[in-house]
C-alpha cells in the first residue's frame, strides 16, 4: 500500500467490488441457471477485461460511457478472433494487426489508451482453439451482458466521484489572472506561478487531460498553455512593478538621464498600461464565465484593437518630440504588458475554439491556430501520421506490444499449449516500456504464480470435482484479487488471480491440479516472450527518445530566433517573410509525448537531473515571439547600426546556446564548453525604439531560461563521463 493515498486505496476497493459483482451475476446466471458455459466464460472475462485489466480513467460516468463505446469494438474483436482461430498463422497475423492498432489507439487520448488492454483480451480469448464459429452468438451475448452489467455498476454501485474538470481549473486560474491584472500587486507572484504549475498535465487526472486529436482538445490544450504563460507574465510584471522607473540614480540608461523627458509622457505611458491591463482583466473574467457555463463568450474579443492602439501610442511617443519619450524601464514594462495582452488574446481565442468545437475560418496567426479551420479527418490524419515513425514513443510501444503478442500466439499455437491465452495475457499484463521494468515485473509475477499454483493445486486435489466449493470460493477470491493485487503488488495479484482462475475453470469443466501447473508453464512462456521483446525493441524506454526529441526541438530554435530578428531588421519593413513555425510545432508534439512517457517510467538512478520540462516551456516562449513580434513590431524608422548589430549578436549567442544544449542532449560524449549567456540590454542611446525593447525582453528572457537549463543538462552528463553509465536524466 506504500505510496497510495487513502482516496486511491478506497477507489481500488470500490472498483474491486464493482468488478466482482458484475462478474459474479453474469457468470452464475449463465452457468447455473441457463447451463451455457460458453456465455458464462465471456460474461466472466468481460468485466475483468474492462474493469480489472483496463485502467480506464475518470469518474463512474466517464468509465461507463467509455465501456459502452468500447462494446462494439469488443464484439468485432471476438468475431474476428473466433473466425481466425481456424489456423495458427491466421490467428498470429490477426494478433499482429489487432495488437498494433489497439496499442496505437493511445494517440487518441487516455480513455482509448485505458480501454486498449481489455480489448486486446477479447481477441486473445477468442482466437484460440477450439475453432467453433457456431458458438459465436453465445460468446457475443455473454460479452454484451458482462459489459452492460459493469457499465451499470460503474454508475450505480459506489461510483467514482468526478474530479474538478479541466474547464473549472482553467476558470479558477483565469479569475486569479483577472484579479492580478485589475489590481497589480494584489496577488503575490508566488501564488500566480503556483497556480500555473497546477495546470500542468502531470497534475491533472488522466481523463481530464486535453490530449486528443479533436478540435476541442487542441483548443483547450493551447488555452491551458497560454493561461500558464499569462500567469507567469503577470508574476514577472508584479516583480518588475516593484522597481521605480524614475528618480535620481534609479535609471542608469542615457535615455532616462536625458533632461527632456516630461512627467506627462511617463504618466501617459503608465495610464496606457493600466488601461490595457484593465481590458485583459475583463477578458479573463469573461472567458472564465464562459468556461464555467460551457459555452463560448457572447461576443468576440476587442482586445486586439486595444493592443494596436497601445502599440501605436508607444511608436508615436518614440518618434515624437524628445520630451515625450518615456524612460527605458517604463518602456520595458510596456513590453511586458503587451506580452500579457497577447497571451490573454490567445487564451480567449483558443478557448473559444475549444468550447465551440466546430470548424471555423482561418484565425491569425494561422500557424498557431492551424487546427481551427481543418476538417476532423485531416486532424486525425495529422495526429496518426505525425506519430507513424520510429521516433514516436506511441509507435514504439505499439510495435513492441504487437510483436510480443504475435510471437506469444505463434509459440502457444505451435506448442499446442493448453489454455494458451494465458501466454498472451502474461505478455499483455507484464510488458513494460523498459527492459528493466519488464524483468522486475516478470520476477514478481513468477514468484506470485508459483505460490498461487501451489495453493490452487492443493485446492483442486483437496476438493476434486466438488463445484459448490469453487462456486462459494470464487466471489471472495475475486474480491481479494482485484483489491489486494493493486494494493500489494504484482506478486499478490498473480497469486490471487491464479486461485480465481482455478475456481472458475473448475466450475466450467472438470479440472485437476494440472490446471495450476499449466498456468505456471503458460505464464513462464509468456514472460520469456515478453522479456525477449523488451530486450530487442527499444529496451531503454523513453530515456533515449526524450533526449533525441529534446535535441531536435532545441535545434529548431535557431532558424526561428535568427529568422525573426532578420524580419524585424529587414528594409523596407515587411519585405522579409517570417520563418515557418510548423517544424518546431511538430517537434514539440513528439517531445511532449516522449516526455510524458518518460515521466511515467521509474528513474533508473538517483543523481543530477536535466530540466526537460524547462525546454518545453522555452519552446512556447520562442514560438510566441516568432509569431507575435513580426505582427506588431515592424519598425517605422530605420534601425540604427549599433542596435541592429546588438540584435544579431544576441540572436547568434542565443542560437549557439541552443545548439550547445542540443549537442549535450543528443551526444553521450559531448564535452561541456563555456557558452556566453550574459544578458546584454539593447542600446538606448538616442531614442529607444519599442521594437528593440520588445526584442530585448524576448531574447533576454529566453537566454535567462536557457541559462537555468544548461547547468542541469551538463550535470546530468557527468555520471556518464565519469563511470560510463547510461546517464541519469529525469525530470
Amino acid at each position: 500500500m506504500t505510496g497510495k493515498s487513502k482516496a486511491e486505496r478506497t477507489e481500488i476497493v470500490h472498483r474491486a467490488i464493482r468488478v466482482t459483482v458484475a462478474t459474479s451475476i453474469g457468470f452464475y446466471i449463465f452457468l447455473y441457471a441457463l447451463r451455457q458455459p460458453e456465455m458464462a466464460l465471456y460474461a466472466l472475462f468481460a468485466p475483468i477485461a474492462l474493469g480489472g485489466l483496463s485502467p480506464i480513467p475518470g469518474s463512474g460516468h466517464q468509465r461507463s460511457v467509455a465501456m459502452l463505446k468500447a462494446l462494439p469494438v469488443a464484439l468485432l474483436l471476438v468475431t474476428l478472433g473466433t473466425l481466425l482461430a481456424v489456423r495458427t498463422w491466421a490467428a498470429v497475423l490477426g494478433m499482429l494487426v489487432v495488437g498494433f492498432c489497439l496499442a496505437f489507439s493511445a494517440v487518441a487520448g487516455p480513455l482509448p489508451a485505458g480501454a486498449a488492454p481489455g480489448l486486446q483480451l477479447f481477441y486473445i480469448l477468442a482466437c484460440f482453439p477450439p475453432y467453433a464459429p457456431d458458438t459465436l452468438l453465445l460468446r457475443l451475448v455473454g460479452l454484451t451482458v458482462g459489459v452492460l452489467l459493469l457499465a451499470a455498476f460503474e454508475i450505480f454501485l459506489l461510483p467514482a466521484p468526478a474530479p474538478p474538470s479541466y474547464r473549472t481549473r482553467l476558470a479558477d486560474a483565469l479569475d486569479l489572472a483577472a484579479a492580478a491584472a485589475r489590481e497589480p500587486g494584489s496577488v503575490p507572484p508566488e501564488r500566480l506561478r503556483a497556480t500555473g504549475q497546477e495546470l500542468r498535465l502531470s497534475k491533472l487526472p488522466p481523463a481530464e487531460r486535453p490530449v486528443g486529436p479533436w478540435r476541442r482538445d487542441r483548443g483547450m490544450s493551447q488555452g491551458g498553455n497560454a493561461v500558464r504563460r499569462l500567469l507567469d507574465q503577470l508574476a514577472r510584471y508584479e516583480e518588475t512593478s516593484l522597481t521605480p522607473v524614475s528618480g535620481p540614480g534609479r535609471d542608469p540608461t542615457p535615455c532616462a538621464q536625458g533632461s527632456g523627458q516630461s512627467a506627462s509622457a511617463r504618466e501617459l505611458a503608465r495610464t496606457s498600461c493600466d488601461t490595457l491591463l484593465g481590458r485583459v482583466a475583463g477578458l479573463c473574467a469573461t472567458t472564465a464565465t464562459a468556461l464555467r457555463e460551457n459555452r463560448p463568450p457572447a461576443l468576440p474579443s476587442v482586445l486586439e484593437d486595444a493592443m494596436t492602439d497601445f502599440q501605436s501610442l508607444r511608436i508615436g511617443q518614440a518618434i515624437g518630440p524628445p520630451d515625450g519619450v518615456p524612460p527605458v524601464p517604463l518602456l520595458r514594462r510596456q513590453a511586458l504588458v503587451l506580452g500579457i495582452a497577447e497571451s490573454a488574446r490567445i487564451v480567449e481565442t483558443a478557448i473559444r475554439v475549444g468550447l465551440e468545437g466546430h470548424r471555423t475560418g482561418p484565425i491569425p496567426p494561422q500557424e498557431l491556430f492551424w487546427y481551427a479551420d481543418m476538417s476532423a479527418p485531416r486532424l486525425w490524419a495529422r495526429r496518426l501520421l505525425g506519430n507513424m515513425n520510429l521516433h514516436s514513443v506511441m509507435f514504439q510501444n505499439a510495435v513492441r506490444i504487437a510483436l510480443g503478442l504475435g510471437a506469444a500466439r505463434l509459440v502457444a499455437g505451435s506448442l499446442d499449449l493448453a489454455h494458451g491465452f494465458w501466454v498472451l495475457l502474461a505478455v499483455l499484463t507484464l510488458g513494460r516500456t523498459t527492459a528493466g521494468e519488464t524483468w522486475s515485473a516478470v520476477r514478481q509475477a513468477l514468484a506470485g504464480n508459483l505460490v498461487g499454483a501451489v495453493a490452487a493445486g492443493a485446492l483442486l486435489v483437496g476438493f476434486g470435482q466438488h463445484s459448490p466449493v469453487y462456486a462459494a470460493a470464487l466471489v471472495p477470491g475475486m474480491l481479494a484479487a482485484f483489491a489486494l493485487g493493486p494494493l500489494l503488488g504484482i506478486a499478490w495479484a498473480q497469486a490471487l488471480f491464479t486461485l480465481v482462475v482455478a475456481c472458475a475453470f473448475a466450475q466450467i469443466a472438470p479440472a485437476s491440479w494440472q490446471l495450476a501447473e499449466e498456468r505456471v508453464i503458460d505464464i513462464l512462456t509468456g514472460s520469456a516472450v515478453g522479456l525477449l521483446c523488451g530486450l530487442i525493441a527499444w529496451p531503454a524506454g523513453a530515456r533515449r527518445e526524450v533526449r533525441r526529441t529534446m535535441a531536435a526541438l532545441l535545434r529548431s530554435f535557431h532558424p526561428l530566433v535568427t529568422g525573426t530578428v532578420e524580419v524585424l531588421l529587414a528594409g523596407p519593413p515587411g519585405s522579409k517573410a517570417p520563418p515557418s513555425t510548423l517544424p518546431a510545432l511538430h517537434r514539440l508534439r513528439l517531445a511532449e509525448t516522449a516526455y510524458a512517457q518518460f515521466r511515467s517510467e521509474p528513474p533508473q538512478s538517483s543523481g543530477p537531473y536535466a530540466d526537460w520540462h524547462g525546454v518545453l516551456i522555452a519552446t512556447e516562449h520562442v514560438l510566441l515571439g516568432a509569431l507575435w513580434l513580426p505582427r506588431i513590431d515592424l519598425p517605422v524608422v530605420k534601425v540604427p547600426y549599433e542596435a541592429a548589430s546588438w540584435a544579431r549578436d544576441t540572436a547568434a549567442r542565443l542560437s549557439e546556446t541552443c545548439d550547445h544544449l542540443a549537442e549535450l542532449a543528443a551526444d553521450d560524449n559531448a564535452l561541456p564548453r563555456t557558452t556566453d549567456t550574459t544578458r546584454v540590454p539593447a542600446p538606448t542611446d538616442g531614442r529607444p525604439l519599442p521594437m528593440l525593447i520588445d526584442l530585448e525582453v524576448w531574447l533576454n528572457g529566453l537566454l535567462a531560461q536557457l541559462s537555468r537549463i544548461e547547468p542541469t543538462v551538463e550535470a546530468s552528463m557527468r555520471p556518464r563521463r565519469g563511470h560510463g553509465e547510461e546517464g541519469r536524466i529525469a525530470v
